[in-house]
C-alpha cells in the first residue's frame, strides 16, 4: 500500500481512498490536549486513525480504542496501526458510538474527536462515501456528546474540533450533557483573519469556568508558517 510519514522516523500513513486525507483539524487536536496521566483514551469517529498515532507518539503510555463506523476507514486504520507497530496500545472498534457501553470499554479519562462538523443537508452534499465524515448523517453531536459523557470516568476530559459558525451550538450541547466546556482556543490562519476553527476541552461533571486561551495563529503576516505551527507539525524535523 501507498503511504508516507506525517514526520521522519514519525508514523506512518496509508494513502487510500476509503479514508478522509490527513487534516489540518485532526493535526491540531492531537496537540490540545494533556495526555499528562492518561492511559485510557478513546479516539470517536477515528476514520484512518491519524489522531490516534499522533496522540500514541506524544505519549508511550497512552492505550487508546479507535471507534469507526465505516469498514473500509477501519480497515485503513487496522493497517496503520499494524504498520506502526502500535497493536499492543491501538485498536479498532468497528462500532457505532452511540451504542458502546462501559461493559465493553470501561471508563476512558479521555476522548477525542474530530466530529461532523454539518447538520444533515446543509451545504452542498458530500459524495456518499464520506458523508458520515462531513455531516451529520449517523451521528449528531448530541448523540457524540451523551456517549462521552456516559464512557467517561468521573472528571474524565472530551476534547474535540468545531468550526467557529457552530460554536454557541457546541457550547450548549456539551453543557447539557454534563461535559463542562474548560478550555477553548480558537485558530487563526493569520492574526489579521477571523478564526475558523475551534477547539475545545470539557469536564465531566466539571464546575462552570470556561478559560479562553490565546488564539492559535497559523501563518506569519509574511505567510511563513509561525513557531507554533512548526512545533506541532514537527517542520523541524522535516528539514
Amino acid at each position: 500500500m501507498d503511504g508516507f510519514a506525517l514526520w521522519p522516523d514519525g508514523p506512518w500513513m496509508e494513502t487510500s481512498p476509503d479514508a478522509e486525507p490527513v487534516c489540518t483539524d485532526s493535526v491540531l487536536l492531537a496537540d490540545f490536549p494533556s495526555l499528562r496521566g492518561v492511559t485510557r483514551a478513546a479516539d470517536f469517529g477515528a476514520g484512518s486513525g491519524v489522531l490516534s498515532l499522533i496522540l500514541a507518539a506524544r505519549s508511550p503510555a497512552v492505550h487508546i480504542d479507535l471507534v469507526e463506523l465505516s469498514g473500509p476507514a477501519a480497515g485503513v486504520a487496522e493497517r496503520n496501526i499494524a504498520r506502526n507497530g502500535l497493536s499492543g496500545r491501538l485498536r479498532v472498534l468497528r462500532r457505532d458510538l452511540r451504542t458502546l457501553t462501559e461493559a465493553e470499554t470501561g471508563r476512558y479519562q479521555l476522548i477525542v474527536s474530530n466530529p461532523p462538523y454539518y447538520a444533515l443537508g446543509s451545504g452542498t452534499a458530500p459524495a456518499s462515501s464520506r458523508q458520515n465524515a462531513r455531516q451529520e448523517a449517523s451521528c449528531t453531536l448530541e448523540e457524540l456528546a451523551d456517549s462521552a459523557a456516559r464512557l467517561l470516568g468521573d472528571g474524565g476530559r472530551l476534547a474535540l474540533v468545531y468550526p467557529c459558525a457552530r460554536l454557541s451550538h457546541a457550547l450548549v450541547t456539551l453543557t447539557a450533557a454534563r461535559l463542562e466546556p474548560k478550555r477553548l482556543r480558537l485558530v487563526q490562519g493569520r492574526a489579521d483573519k477571523a478564526p475558523g476553527l475551534a477547539l475545545i476541552e470539557c469536564r465531566k461533571g466539571g464546575r462552570p469556568g470556561l478559560r479562553a486561551e490565546p488564539a492559535l495563529i497559523l501563518k506569519n503576516p509574511d505567510g511563513t508558517d509561525t513557531a507554533e505551527a512548526r512545533r506541532i507539525y514537527r517542520m523541524e524535523e522535516i528539514q
